[in-house]
Parts: structure tokens; C-alpha cells; sequence
């Protein structure tokens, strides 16, 4: 399904030929990408427990997102609310207005089960972009502080500052 699309690019469904090209993308990155996380992402997609999107320019995809409608983890797991999750753009389509349209578009999805959608974003510097677009966009905390491998951290409890440290944020679309 083409969820948007113009003359430099188009958003839709995520299909199982864009898995790979991906995960060699975050490689040349020097991401540490395992291709399973997309295969989860078209398994769950594949379920209905979830809209993968994948941003495709100069015929090839470039960045993805997901919206899982009624989200059973995280801050607001399990109150019916859509969360975003796994949000990126390869670094050489960087601003471009992909990751905006990817955004926009998750946000259009997440709307049709809601009227807030959640997210969660990693605390380390490779987050920082991301953290500055979601403030802009409007997702505010959501109270519950920072979490580490999908619990609230405790004050003062040992936590590694990796991928799994994370603060959820949420934003009213209505």
C-alpha cells in the first residue's frame, strides 16, 4: 500500500525484499543491525499487530517506521494507544524531509485508533536527532522517567547508557 508520494519519494508498506538493503544500509553506517529486527517487523505486520512503512528514494528504501496500534509494552502498553517504534533514516537521505514524512505519516496511522500516540527514545548521542524531532514535533515526557530493558530504572539502580535505556514521550493529535 502507498501511504504518500511525491517526485523525490514515496512511503508504503513494508515488503519482504526491503530487508536486506536495510540492514546493509545501517551496516555501511556502522550500525549494528541484525536483519531479524525488519523480518519481526514484516512478521507482526504480516499478524495485524502492526504497519511497518518504509521510505523508498532513488528507488531503493531509504528509512522505515512502525505504528502498532494497540502497543501491549512500554509506558503506555496496554491502554489501547498506538505507540511508534523503530524509526530511521540511512544517513546519506538525511534531511531530505523523510524522516518529516515518515513522522507524518505514522502520526496520520496512529490517529485513526487514537487520540495520543507514545514512543520511546534512547538516551545516548546517537539518539540526539531524534530527540530534537520529537520535541519539535511536540511529544512531550510522560512522567514515568527513564526506563532500561522495557522496566521503569529505579532511582539510583545500575543501568548501561545503551539502546535499551530509554525515555518514552507521547504527543495528543487531537
Amino acid at each position: 500500500m502507498i501511504y504518500y508520494q511525491d517526485e523525490t519519494m514515496m512511503i508504503r508498506s513494508m515488503e519482504p525484499a526491503d530487508a536486506q538493503p536495510l540492514t546493509d544500509g545501517e551496516h555501511a553506517q556502522g550500525w549494528h543491525t541484525d536483519i531479524a529486527k525488519f523480518r519481526m517487523r514484516l512478521k507482526d505486520q504480516e499478524e495485524g499487530r502492526a504497519i511497518a512503512l518504509v521510505a523508498e528514494a532513488d528507488g531503493q528504501p531509504v528509512g522505515y517506521i512502525n505504528v502498532y496500534p494497540d502497543a501491549k509494552d512500554g509506558a503506555f502498553g496496554g491502554q489501547g494507544l498506538p505507540e511508534i517504534v523503530d524509526f530511521g533514516v540511512l544517513e546519506p537521505y538525511r534531511r531530505r524531509g523523510i524522516g518529516g514524512r515518515l513522522m507524518d505519516t505514522a502520526e496520520r496511522i496512529a490517529g485513526k485508533y487514537a487520540d495520543t500516540v507514545y514512543l520511546g527514545v534512547g538516551l545516548h548521542n546517537g539518539y540526539g536527532s531524534a530527540q530534537r524531532m520529537y520535541v519539535k514535533r511536540g511529544y512531550i515526557p510522560d512522567g514515568t522517567g527513564v526506563w532500561y530493558q522495557d522496566r521503569i530504572c529505579d532511582p539510583y539502580a545500575p543501568c548501561v547508557n545503551d539502546d535499551d535505556l530509554v525515555l518514552y514521550l507521547s504527543k495528543k493529535l487531537k
